[in-house]
C-alpha cells in the first residue's frame, strides 16, 4: 500500500479552512496525514451509528417526553398567577403545587434517562470509531507516517480523541436536550398565543447572524489549532528523541527556537480562540435582552386589550425566558462542536483507510520489537529446494534506488544478494543508506524503483506468520506480563516455549528471577528494565516468531559496553540458521559475519569476507584500523573519520 491508496478510491480529504503548513526536521514542509472533508465526515458517523437505530431512536422519543413535560412548569406558575390576582382562597393553590412537584420528578427522571440512552449510543459510536481508527494507523504505511511525523498521529490518537470524547459525553446529550426544548418550548408559546411567538423570534436574526458568523471563523481556526497542536508535539518528539544528537553537534539554539516557534503559534491562536468566544457571547446577550424585551411588551398589549390573563403573558415571559439556557446552550455548542467536529474530521482522515473491514487483509510481517507492522507486498520468487536452514530465505536487491523527498537520493542503484543462511554485515558512515536499506528489505518502506525479492526455502513457505522481521534499537515494552509481552511475537506459545527462547538469547535467569517470573508486570507503570533487557526481550521475540529472514538494525547498540559482548552473541544465536542483514553498530559484529557489505553516499563500496576487505586496504581496513587502535597509514577517507563504535542513524 503506498501513500497515495491511504485515501483509497474516491474519496476527498480536505482541511477545513486554511492551515499553517506543518514543517519537517529539515524545516521543509510536512504533509500530514489526511483529514476528511466535512461530507464525509457526516457519513462516516452515519455509518457508524446505522447499527443502533434503535437505541437512538429510544434516546430521541425519552428526550422528546420528559422535555414535554417540563414545559408543563411555566402554565401552572401562570395558573397560581391568575389564582393569586382572582384572589382565590388559599386551598385552591394546593392542586398546582402538588402538580409541579409531580412535574418535577417526572421530568428529572425522563430527562436523566434520555441523556442516558444519548450518551450511551456516543459512547458506543465512539468506541467504533477509536477501534477503526487504531486499525487503520496500523497499517498505514511507515513511509506516510514518517513524513507526517508521530507527532501528527500522537495528536490524533490522544489530543483529538479526547475532545471528540468530551463532546461525545457532555456536548452531545445535552445539545440534543437544548435543541427539543427549543422547539417544543416554541410550540407551547403559540399555544399561548401566536402573537407571543412572533415576538420571540425576533431574536431569531440576531442568533442566526452570531452563529453564521461563529462557525465561519471557528472552523478554520479549529483547524488551524488541531494542525499547530499536532506540529508542536512532532517538534517536542524530535528535539526529545533526538537530545543526544542535538548536544552533540551543538543545535540547542536551533532546537529551542524551533520549538519556542511552534508553542508561540499554538498560543496565538488559542488567544484567537479565547477573543472569538467573548465576542460570541456578548452578541447572544444583546439577542436575549431583545426578544425579552419584545414578550414582554406583547404581552403588556394583549393583557391590556383583554385578550389574555395576566397568568399566560406571565407564562409566555417565563417560556421564553426558559430558553435563554437552551439556546445559549446550543449557541455556546457549537464551541466544541466545531472543536469536535475538526478532531473528528482528523479521525476519520486515517479511520478511512483501508484495514479491517475491507476484506482484503492478509497477515503480514511484524517487528519483532512490538513496532509498525510491516508490509509483505512482494511476490516470493522461484523457490529452490537446495535451500537450507531453520526457516532461512533468500533475499534479492536489485537496482535499488530510493529517496524520501524528490531529487534527494539516499539509494542509488544498490543491488545485493543473501543467500539463504547467509549472515552478511552492513558498514558505512551515518547517512549512507544502511537503515533505509535494512528498512526496504524488511519491507518497511517501498523502494522508489528497483525490487526487493524475498524467496523462502521450499517447504518452509507458511500460511501464517512473517517471512522477515525487523529488530532495532528502538524496543517498545508493553504494559502487562513478561508473558504478554512475549506472546505478542507468538500467541499460541506455551510456557515453555517462552523459557526456551528466553534462554536461546541469554535472558532466562533474569527473566526468573523477576518478582513474579514469567507474570512479572513489565512496561508502563511495572517493572522496569534495563536497556540490555529490553533488547534481549526482542532478541526473544525474533526466536518465537521464527521467520526465514531477520534483519538486525543496530539491534545491540542500546546496550554499554560491559553488556554489548553478551547481547551480541544473544543476537547471534538469534539469527543462527537464518538468513541475516545485520547493520553493524560494532566492527566485531561486521567480523563475525559471512560477508561485510560497506556502504557509502547511497552506494555499495566494498563487498567481502572481513579478510579479504582488510587485506583490500580499502575503506573497511581503514574502519578496522581506526577501531582496532592500529595506526593508519593509509591516507584519511571521509568514511574513515567516522568512528565505528559509536551509534549512528541514517537520515
Amino acid at each position: 500500500m503506498t501513500g497515495a491508496d491511504a485515501a483509497g478510491p474516491g474519496r476527498e480529504y480536505d482541511e477545513p479552512g486554511p492551515a499553517p503548513a506543518a514543517t519537517a526536521p529539515d524545516g521543509g514542509p510536512r504533509e500530514l496525514l489526511p483529514t476528511a472533508s466535512a461530507a464525509r465526515t457526516r457519513a462516516a458517523v452515519r455509518e457508524l451509528a446505522r447499527p443502533h437505530r434503535a437505541l437512538a431512536v429510544a434516546g430521541f422519543l425519552v428526550m422528546v417526553a420528559g422535555t414535554a413535560v417540563g414545559l408543563l412548569v411555566q402554565p401552572l406558575l401562570g395558573h397560581l398567577v391568575d389564582l393569586v390576582a382572582d384572589h382565590r382562597e388559599a386551598g385552591a393553590i394546593t392542586l398546582p403545587v402538588v402538580l409541579l412537584v409531580l412535574v418535577a420528578l417526572a421530568q428529572g427522571g425522563t430527562i436523566a434517562l434520555g441523556l442516558s440512552l444519548v450518551s450511551r449510543l456516543g459512547e458506543t459510536v465512539l468506541a467504533r470509531l477509536r477501534e477503526r481508527f487504531v486499525d487503520r494507523a496500523l497499517r498505514l504505511p511507515v513511509e506516510q507516517v514518517e513524513e507526517a511525523g508521530a507527532g501528527d498521529l500522537t495528536a490524533r490518537v490522544t489530543r483529538d480523541v479526547s475532545v471528540v470524547g468530551e463532546a461525545v459525553r457532555v456536548a452531545l446529550p445535552e445539545l440534543a436536550r437544548s435543541l427539543l426544548a427549543i422547539v417544543l418550548t416554541l410550540a407551547a408559546m403559540t399555544a399561548l398565543d401566536w402573537r407571543f411567538l412572533v415576538a420571540a423570534l425576533l431574536a431569531v436574526p440576531v442568533q442566526a447572524t452570531t452563529a453564521r458568523w461563529y462557525v465561519r471563523h471557528a472552523v478554520p481556526l479549529y483547524a488551524r489549532q488541531r494542525i499547530a497542536t499536532g506540529d508542536q508535539q512532532q517538534q517536542l518528539l524530535d528535539t526529545i528523541a533526538g537530545a543526544r544528537t542535538v548536544r552533540a553537534f551543538r543545535l540547542e539554539e536551533q532546537h529551542t527556537r524551533r520549538v519556542t516557534e511552534s508553542s508561540a503559534s499554538t498560543v496565538e491562536l488559542t488567544m484567537r480562540g479565547v477573543r472569538l468566544m467573548l465576542t460570541f457571547y456578548n452578541r447572544l446577550h444583546v439577542a436575549e435582552y431583545t426578544g425579552l424585551a419584545a414578550v414582554l411588551v406583547t404581552g403588556f398589549l394583549l393583557v391590556r386589550g383583554g385578550s389574555v390573563s395576566i397568568g399566560t403573558a406571565t407564562a409566555a415571559a417565563l417560556y421564553f425566558h426558559s430558553l435563554f439556557t437552551p439556546v445559549n446552550s446550543a449557541l455556546v455548542l457549537l464551541d466544541d462542536a466545531q472543536s469536535a467536529t475538526a478532531a473528528l474530521a482528523r479521525l476519520v482522515g486515517v479511520a478511512d483507510g483501508p484495514g479491517a473491514d475491507d476484506g482484503a487483509r492478509t497477515p503480514g510481517p511484524r517487528t519483532a520489537d512490538g513496532g509498525t507492522p510491516l508490509r509483505e507486498d512482494r511476490q516470493p520468487g522461484p523457490q529452490s529446494p537446495e535451500l537450507t536452514g531453520r526457516g532461512g530465505g533468500s533475499v534479492v536487491v536489485t537496482d535499488v534506488h530510493h529517496a524520501y523527498a524528490p531529487g534527494r537520493p539516499v539509494l542509488s542503484g544498490v543491488s545485493l544478494t543473501l543467500s539463504a543462511g547467509e549472515h552478511v554485515a552492513l558498514v558505512g558512515p551515518s547517512g549512507a543508506g544502511k537503515t533505509t536499506l535494512a528498512k526496504l528489505v524488511a519491507g518497511v518502506l517501498s523502494a522508489t524503483s528497483g525490487a526487493v525479492t524475498v524467496t523462502v526455502a521450499d517447504g518452509r513457505e507458511r500460511a501464517e506468520g512473517p517471512r522477515v522481521v525487523l529488530v532495532t534499537q528502538e524496543t517498545h515494552v508493553f504494559a502487562g506480563t513478561l508473558a504478554e509481552d512475549l506472546r505478542l511475537a507468538a500467541s499460541g506459545a506455551s510456557d515453555t516455549e517462552l523459557r526456551a527462547a528466553l534462554a536461546e538469547v541469554s535472558a532466562l535467569d533474569w527473566a526468573e528471577a523477576l518478582p513474579d517470573g514469567l507474570g512479572t508486570v513489565v512496561g508502563e507503570g511495572g517493572h522496569r528494565l534495563t536497556p540490555a533487557q529490553v533488547q534481549q526481550l526482542a532478541l526473544a521475540r525474533l526466536v518465537l516468531t521464527d521467520p526465514p529472514v531477520a534483519v538486525l538494525d543496530e539491534a545491540t547498540a542500546e546496550a554499554g559496553s560491559t553488556g554489548a559482548r553478551l547481547l551480541e552473541q544473544a543476537a547471534g544465536r538469534a539469527v543462527a540458521g537464518r538468513t541475516a542483514l545485520i547493520v553493524a553498530h560494532r566492527l566485531t559484529q561486521a567480523a563475525a559475519a559471512d560477508r561485510i557489505v560497506v556502504m557509502d553516499e547511497g552506494r555499495v563500496v566494498e563487498c567481502g569476507t572481513h579478510d579479504e576487505l582488510c587485506a583490500a586496504a580499502g575503506t573497511y581496513a581503514a574502519l578496522w584500523r581506526a577501531w582496532s587502535g592500529t595506526r593508519a597509514t593509509a591516507p584519511q577517507t571521509p568514511t574513515s573519520r567516522s568512528h565505528p563504535d559509536r551509534p549512528v542513524k541514517d537520515h
